[in-house]
């Protein structure tokens, strides 16, 4: 979402030059740069789940942010009826400004199929002066006529010194132990070290390890188990107390794959030193550990309940031990 604002502040500038396009750096004074860091330039068209809050149609407002709801591509971008009252079709009007249109629909694989349908018509013939950028996580979930026609531009990770620069340049940046955690932990990803700060991942890491521990070692499961829900449970409820629109189902799916993601980071280390190691008995093993939890995303995924999700990996774990490797911590 950041390079697709970059984007779209570069082609609602008339006086943008070729050298700003090529290095991606739009103007920061102007009117174009005024109207975009005050959120009212009328030809940027924003659209994500988040809207639903601000719309006019009343049942759209008064649901959980889950998805984009037809009736909200409607009202902010195709037109059409909803509920009795007429939209029209802001991705057919002039630039109000008389240079270009940009419509930025951020996590667009939340729009049903229905809904994609519905885009590619305008998307096969967008009207003259007019861009739509799609922002995506996860690619696969937008259907494939939606990907044909698009230009597609992937991400790659970043390097342990690009993202290590990047935390320096936050306020207060994280030092010392806490940076070494976020730079291993995200991977290469910003957003992912940006949520691990939020969230407080490296406490809830410390709330795991013990448990985890034990289940490694052939203890009980049940101290996993209850840690897990209750991490996620703390962590939902805080998501949806700081926006009461906001999904408990959603913040529930992000909780558990942050935990999950915890773990899977442990049972991958050991997966990678039993390599080294040459054991192959213990490979076996840490693979068939990061299967289990594969399976148990897939079962959040399905709503089946977080207690009894995480207490069938526990459970299952325990009842498969994995032999020790050296220099696996």
């Amino acid at each position: 979402m950041t390079l697709a604002r970059r984007i779209a502040a570069l082609l609602l500038d008339p006086e943008a030059t070729a050298e700003m396009k090529r290095r991606l750096e739009p103007a920061t004074t102007g009117r174009v740069a005024e109207l975009l860091a005050g959120g009212s330039h009328p030809d940027l068209h924003p659209i994500s789940k988040h809207r639903c809050a601000d719309s006019r149609i009343a049942s759209i407002r008064d649901r959980k942010q889950t998805n984009i709801p037809m009736d909200l591509l409607r009202e902010l971008m195709l037109g059409g009826e909803v509920d009795g009252a007429r939209f029209e079709a802001p991705v057919q009007r002039t630039p109000y400004l008389g240079h270009a249109k940009v419509f930025l629909i951020d996590e667009a694989e939340l729009l049903d199929a229905t809904g994609q349908n519905a885009l590619l018509k305008t998307l096969e013939e967008p009207p003259p002066s007019t861009w739509i950028i799609l922002v995506v996580t996860e690619r696969a979930r937008l259907l494939p006529t939606i990907r044909s026609r698009c230009h597609q531009v992937a991400f790659q990770p970043l390097s342990d010194e690009e993202l290590g620069t990047w935390l320096d340049r936050r306020d207060p940046a994280p030092k010392g132990e806490l940076r070494r955690w976020l730079v291993e932990f995200a991977d290469g990803s910003p957003g992912r070290a940006q949520l691990a700060l939020e969230a407080g991942l490296i406490e809830w890491q410390q709330h795991l390890e013990g448990p985890f521990e034990q289940v490694v070692a052939g203890g009980v499961s049940a101290d996993l188990a209850e840690a897990m829900t209750n991490l996620v449970k703390g962590f939902a409820d805080a998501r949806v107390k700081s926006n009461p629109k906001a999904s408990k189902e959603a913040a529930n799916r992000l909780g558990s794959r942050l935990v999950l993601g915890l773990l899977g980071r442990w049972i991958g280390m050991r997966l990678a030193a039993s390599v080294r190691e040459g054991d192959v008995v213990a490979t076996e093993a840490w693979a068939a550990w990061l299967d289990r939890l594969d399976l148990a995303d897939r079962h959040v995924a399905a709503n089946v309940s977080l207690p009894h999700a995480f207490a069938d990996l526990a459970a299952a774990w325990a009842g498969s031990p994995v032999p020790a490797v050296r220099g696996s911590r």
